[in-house]
């Protein structure tokens, strides 16, 4: 699934294309993705113009001058397909498509369908339930390590699994909480609560050193992702310990004895580290 580096591309991709721009058709191929679409979408989304972009967490918010927001999220497999030069039938599991005047189309593709799209009033995004419950944006100000600290208190699993937590912090998913443990010199294993203070200060610069440098990148490419531009993301050539199994990490050479990246599974989740270095 998509993680936060992803969703950032995508949506940048978006809005360079859409911003500022009227919808002059908008079609619903099918009633329902992961959930049933909104009755009336297609009419709703045409001849709106395009106000801006934001992102929460792995949701993309489409602002449109209606007082309306598009609320998508890609899900496993989907993606946004541009091409240009008007009207053309749907694509393979194109489920919804928006054409601006100046000629550009966008299709949302999604062929296993756990992607979502909603339109809901720009005024009460912040309550709509897949947003209100979302901890605070990781490379925001509000994502201090103080903040980081009180959110895990009282939690009794393991880091990994708390920072996987979207209550917690938003966005973050499987591979960039490897990255960032790692560059924070955390085990994965080490319970939640424990991780206060200095180390919680560590982490905290460790996940926005990792999500920055992976927004720059462009995003990862895993199965079905692609940029807007059809350009794919280069982030995972500088993974330091995801899929790495086996391999010695780039602080610690491999002296005799040691077996490199470990990999574990945590709640069905692959988990990759060096024993060595994170505590």
């Amino acid at each position: 699934m998509p993680e936060l580096p992803e969703v950032e591309t995508v949506m940048r991709g978006l809005q360079a294309r859409l911003e500022g721009r009227v919808i002059a058709r908008a079609q619903v191929n099918r009633p329902d993705l992961r959930w049933a679409l909104p009755p009336g979408m297609a009419e709703r989304l045409t001849d709106t113009r395009v106000l801006g972009f934001r992102r929460r967490g792995k949701y993309i918010l489409m602002r449109l001058g209606s007082g309306d927001t598009l609320l998508l999220h890609l899900g496993m497999s989907g993606r946004m397909v541009f091409t240009r030069g008007g009207s053309s039938p749907a694509s393979a599991h194109e489920h919804l498509t928006l054409e601006t005047e100046e000629g550009w189309r966008v299709g949302f593709v999604d062929p296993r369908r756990f992607g979502m799209a909603d339109l809901i009033a720009t005024s009460e995004e912040h309550v709509h339930p897949l947003l209100a419950g979302l901890g605070p944006e990781p490379l925001g100000p509000a994502f201090t390590p103080d903040r980081l600290s009180a959110a895990l208190a009282s939690k009794r699993t393991s880091i990994k699994a708390a920072l996987l937590d979207q209550r917690v912090v938003a966005g973050l998913g499987n591979i960039y909480a490897c990255e960032a443990l790692f560059r924070a010199g955390i085990s994965p294993k080490r319970l939640a609560h424990t991780v206060r203070g200095v180390r919680a200060g560590r982490l905290v610069s460790a996940i926005d050193a990792t999500l920055t440098e992976a927004i720059a990148s462009g995003g990862s490419s895993l199965r079905d992702y692609v940029q807007p531009s059809g350009e794919l993301g280069y982030f995972q050539h500088a993974w330091k310990v995801y899929g790495r199994e086996g391999l010695p990490c780039e602080l610690c050479p491999g002296p005799p004895g040691c077996a490199g990246v470990r990999r574990t599974v945590q709640s069905g989740r692959s988990t990759f580290h060096c024993p060595r270095l994170q505590r």
